[in-house]
């Protein structure tokens, strides 16, 4: 195993925080290559006329540096 980076990254989805967090690993694997994990840090929600329309993930993404 070599080096390992960790970057945070922030996301969301209309869907659910899953959905969130597969947009923030897509997204962040069009720059950075070797992506071995995910750790969700923190969701939340959006709230609008008392329902959610919005779910947000804070994510740590961890990647093998050649």
């Amino acid at each position: 195993m070599g080096v390992l980076k960790v970057i945070e990254v922030l996301s969301s989805s209309k869907e659910s925080w899953e959905d969130a967090t597969r947009n923030a690993v897509s997204e962040a694997a069009k720059s950075v290559k070797n992506i071995r994990s995910v750790y969700v840090k923190e969701h939340s929600c959006v709230v609008d006329d008392n329902k959610l329309t919005r779910f947000r993930v804070n994510v740590k993404i961890t990647f093998e540096v050649n």
